[in-house]
């Protein structure tokens, strides 16, 4: 079981400042000690990040931008290698075209010979034929009228 307990609480208000009020950063009297520690925290970051850390930095962006450098050359001169070799291409292209062509030509020239060839022997043979056909029907002629 819990029991209630009441009690009063007497509060005598603020409790009193200890010197004059307002916030000692503003007071006149510390600005000189104030100044003395500035200066010197930033002299001591001043070292720190000039010795330290910014050598880091600037030789990382060095580094990086060496790199780039670097890369962008080996990609211009792999493009211009990838353009010398498609010129290459496209004239061994022209070239094999051409080939095809003057092959076409020739087979058809040739093939256009022979057909001629044998067209005029195919020619002779029928002409021999029918001269032979004509002076059988004349010999048959002359022995029919005699």
């Amino acid at each position: 079981m819990a029991t209630e307990t009441h009690g009063t609480v007497e509060t005598t208000g603020a409790p009193e400042a200890h010197g004059g009020g307002g916030l000692p950063q503003l007071q006149f009297e510390h600005w000189g000690g104030q100044i003395v520690w500035l200066l010197l925290i930033f002299a001591v970051l001043y070292v720190v990040l000039s010795k330290g850390l910014l050598p880091r930095v600037s030789g990382a962006i060095e580094t990086r931008g060496a790199k780039i450098a670097g890369d962008i050359a080996d990609a211009r001169r792999l493009k211009d290698e990838a353009e010398v070799q498609a010129r290459a291409a496209a004239a061994e292209v022209a070239e094999a075209r051409a080939s095809a062509q003057r092959t076409a030509a020739d087979a058809k020239a040739k093939a256009s010979a022979s057909a001629a060839e044998r067209q005029a022997k195919e020619e002779a043979v029928l002409a021999e034929k029918l001269a032979a056909a004509e002076a059988g029907i004349q010999a048959a002629r002359d022995q029919a009228m005699s």
